[in-house]
């Protein structure tokens, strides 16, 4: 058994190297390669993404930096048009591996990123971008998970003294009266950030529509505004800037926002 293992790492050892050659020159293997990294952080674990199956994959045959930029200049034009998500979308995919060149290697910041790819900060293009890097199905594999663990998770919940204890049960009793769905998975949401001993408010702002949205730019929330007698308006914003609206409910806005923090 030993020695099947030890060949094993060996084949796929041989095998990595081949993709970092310049022949191949696979850029998610090379970025992670420790010469790349900065001196404080040569260690392999650093910085790997494990979970993210195209972190920076290679740009499709006969592309270049300059054809895919054309690619991208056209798209700016395509998401002016109505009616036009197929044709939005094959573009994004054609441009994602250009796309993730320059999240990776250039770290834009996010009005940077929304100049050059608005199509990016639309639901249907989130959705698709992070089953693009991680092959994964953002919203129904985060609510599946997330109302799978509600019924062991409201029993943690019930079982927590103290002040907290106090908090998260008042929470649960108001947010749990309606029995819809939505208001099951927000109550779970937010009674878990009590639970972890974490600060709500740095995740959720509650307000009104005619409150101020001026954020400083490091700021990274959801923001769930009440409009009367109807639904709230649930948005998202990055880097101080609002770059979602009407997100449905929190927790498809939280997966909404994992999905962009990948992105």
């Amino acid at each position: 058994m030993y020695g099947w293992q030890q060949s094993l790492k060996l084949k796929m050892g041989n095998y990595r190297s081949k993709l970092r050659n310049r022949e191949l020159a696979y850029p998610g293997l090379v970025v992670k390669t420790l010469k790349r990294k900065h001196p404080n952080e040569r260690v392999p674990s650093k910085n790997v993404k494990k979970a993210e199956l195209n972190y920076l994959p290679p740009h499709p045959n006969g592309e270049s930096l300059e054809s895919l930029e054309n690619e991208r200049q056209a798209l700016l034009e395509e998401i002016l048009k109505k009616d036009n998500q197929r044709v939005i979308a094959e573009k994004m995919s054609k441009t994602f591996s250009y796309r993730r060149h320059e999240v990776v290697n250039l770290s834009p910041p996010i009005k940077d990123c929304q100049e050059r790819w608005p199509a990016l900060f639309t639901e249907a293009q989130i959705k698709e971008e992070f089953r693009r890097i991680t092959a994964v199905s953002l919203e129904q594999t985060f609510m599946y998970r997330l109302d799978g663990y509600t019924p062991r998770i409201l029993e943690l919940l019930k079982a927590k003294g103290g002040v907290a204890g106090v908090r998260i049960q008042s929470r649960l009793s108001a947010l749990l009266q309606g029995h819809t769905i939505e208001k099951r998975r927000d109550a779970v949401i937010r009674s878990l950030i009590e639970y972890l001993g974490e600060v709500e408010e740095n995740l959720f702002k509650d307000g009104s529509d005619d409150d101020q949205e001026n954020f400083p730019e490091d700021v990274l929330m959801i923001l769930v505004h009440g409009n009367g007698d109807g639904e709230p308006v649930v948005s998202i914003v990055l880097e101080g800037s609002k770059v979602l609206t009407k997100c449905g409910n929190t927790a498809k806005a939280c997966a909404l926002l994992m999905g962009l923090v990948y992105a």
